[in-house]
């Protein structure tokens, strides 16, 4: 088992920044690439974001590349979404996820991951 929790989410105001954390406990965190994903009301989950299991590589989606970025500290079992420049279209729940061991590196589905924390709340107004 993997436990997450996700925080840093809240209110701020277009153009600003924020940068969320994920804690992971249970079993050896380094095993594991990890995702974000985010989920607007009314909309279905989409994934933003991957990282390696040492933090080698990383994946966007299109519409956060060059404003997000993922990273992770193995030594602290967390990984972190770094996101500047948000939009009013980035508000959304944004959840961190462990992926699946048999799954390869690189993939946004989601179906791919099987741990998931609780998400955190990201609203930004315009």
């Amino acid at each position: 088992q993997v436990q997450l929790v996700e925080s840093g989410g809240g209110l701020v105001q277009a153009g600003d920044s924020l940068r969320l954390s994920c804690a992971a406990s249970g079993r050896a965190f380094s095993s594991y690439h990890m995702g974000w994903f985010r989920q607007a009301p009314g909309k279905e989950r989409e994934f933003v974001a991957a990282v390696s299991r040492v933090g080698g590589r990383t994946i966007y989606a299109d519409s956060v590349k060059g404003r997000f970025t993922v990273s992770r500290d193995n030594g602290k079992n967390t990984v972190y979404l770094q996101m500047n420049s948000l939009k009013p279209e980035d508000t959304a729940v944004y959840y961190c996820a462990v992926q699946k061991l048999a799954s390869g590196w690189g993939t946004g589905d989601a179906l791919a991951y099987d741990y998931w924390g609780q998400g955190t709340q990201v609203t930004v107004s315009s």
